[in-house]
């Protein structure tokens, strides 16, 4: 049995989210502020925010991404902290760079890293990084040569290579000169300059974004959770509906005016029905992904490492960054005596890594502690893992540009859909960039609800978002270093 929806007032003015992550609830939210009817679907029956919520296990929180929450944007902090309010705590530990037993700070200082490598080491970096500067590397045909001759590729291959290919899996060198998608690398910094202080939900990340959700019900718009999404009907050039089907198995078509999806983009092709052109979903099935699977363990001690993260560039190990969240927040623990660390895998699901079960998965997390001293045989009493299949998008292949195969067929055929969430268009590498795309875009909604608008780029984004305010109350970001 399929039931019609029209939740809103009039389906001329009503828009349809696909996924309550950070994107499509900071869109919704902004939707409903500027007088917009709004519903989000969510797959999860449980809590919004997949990846970026909060999982709860034995008396530990533990989050899906170690990223401060950090912004040069005033709307986008207004917003969270009018979310939160003194929910919302600094946090002052640094992330660091493990690396052969050695921690380092992040961004690396040179004169302490050559320190800490000693001598013969110390002397191979100097050595390369001053031929790098004399011969640099011509013409520069990967990834791998034009870091090397921004930092020597002594250095490049101990504090960028080996970090570099366990998050994509792939060897440096096959990697194009003008790679950029969210280049994760010891030789930048995620969340702000060093000795930067920022922000962190004091319960965690789906602190703020259940509370996003509460909000939007709280003045009459829908968070449907537990609508896995069937299909995406269109016709006569436009979307007019989604249909879900809910745990009971029953289908409800939810139709509107416009449609904001955060699925990963292949998965929206798949799903549209009529199915889109032959090339088109070939598009789609050419895009690939990284998983990441992360191993939550509750250990008996105190305390473990003084850092809210450790990047580890240590090729003895598979993992590739610890965290330790009650250095984010005390409150990510119910008993101060506890300690919970989030080990971040990074493979595909091919991988034999995703095909592990989660007790082989959380055997493995705890010898690779223990590896590199970070317990001991006895600390770690039990743990949680966690699967994201589709975490981050790969998008390196010359000659191939399948994403924007896809997004041009969209905007043509489609313009009431549009794309956002960096599993959808590819390019987020700051925690704000999913909140301040979702309020440009909502702001282009609901002032002008038949313009489309183009794919731009974070840091257009980032400028016109501050050209128009409209939020009201004090940001709490007063005194905090700025990136």
């Amino acid at each position: 049995m399929v039931v019609t929806s029209s939740p809103g007032p009039s389906d001329a003015d009503h828009v349809v989210v696909i996924g309550a992550g950070p994107a499509g609830l900071s869109a919704a939210v902004e939707l409903a502020r500027r007088g917009t009817p709004v519903t989000v679907l969510e797959t999860d029956a449980g809590s919004v925010a997949g990846a970026a919520g909060t999982v709860e296990f034995m008396g530990c929180r533990f989050d899906g991404a170690s990223r401060l929450f950090s912004t040069e944007l005033d709307d986008v902090w207004t917003l969270w902290s009018e979310t939160l309010g003194e929910e919302m705590g600094p946090v002052g530990p640094p992330a660091r760079i493990y690396y052969r037993g050695r921690t380092l700070s992040d961004p690396i200082d040179p004169s302490s890293a050559y320190l800490a490598l000693g001598l013969a080491d110390g002397a191979r970096c100097l050595a390369g990084y001053a031929q790098a500067r004399l011969r640099p590397v011509t013409p520069v045909r990967s990834f791998a040569d034009r870091l090397s001759n921004e930092v020597g590729r002594r250095w490049f291959s101990i504090f960028g290579k080996t970090y570099l290919e366990k998050v994509w899996g792939v060897p440096i060198a096959g990697l194009s000169a003008d790679w950029a998608v969210w280049p994760i690398s010891a030789l930048q910094r995620a969340d702000g300059p060093a000795g930067s202080v920022g922000w962190y939900p004091r319960q965690g990340a789906g602190q703020l974004w259940q509370a996003m959700a509460t909000r939007l019900q709280a003045t009459g718009n829908r968070v449907w959770m537990g609508q896995e999404v069937v299909a995406v009907r269109h016709a006569r050039g436009r979307v007019i509906g989604i249909t879900v089907r809910d745990s009971g198995g029953r289908s409800i078509d939810v139709l509107g005016s416009h449609f904001i999806s955060t699925l990963p983009v292949g998965e929206l092709i798949r799903r549209l029905w009529p199915a889109a052109p032959t090339v088109v979903r070939s598009a789609a099935d050419a895009l690939a992904y990284r998983a990441v699977i992360t191993v939550n363990v509750v250990l008996d001690r105190a305390e473990v490492f003084p850092d809210r993260a450790l990047a580890i560039h240590d090729p003895a190990v598979r993992m590739a960054r610890v965290t330790n969240w009650k250095n984010f927040s005390p409150e990510m623990v119910a008993d101060p005596g506890l300690t919970g660390l989030g080990i971040e895998y990074f493979c595909t699901d091919a991988d034999d890594l995703w095909a592990m079960s989660d007790a082989d998965l959380l055997d493995l997390g705890r010898r690779e502690l223990m590896a590199l001293g970070l317990c001991g045989p006895e600390d770690v009493k039990t743990g949680i893992v966690c699967r994201l299949p589709k975490a981050y998008a790969v998008y390196d292949r010359p000659g191939e540009d399948p994403l924007a195969v896809i997004i041009e067929w969209l905007e043509r055929a489609l313009p009431n859909l549009r794309l956002i969430e960096r599993s959808g268009i590819h390019d987020h590498d700051r925690v704000d960039d999913p909140t301040a795309e979702a309020m440009l875009l909502a702001r282009s909604l609901a002032t002008r609800p038949a313009v489309r608008a183009s794919r731009r780029a974070p840091d257009a984004q980032h400028a016109e978002l501050g050209q128009e305010g409209g939020y009201t109350g004090a940001s709490f970001r007063s005194g905090v270093a700025q990136r």
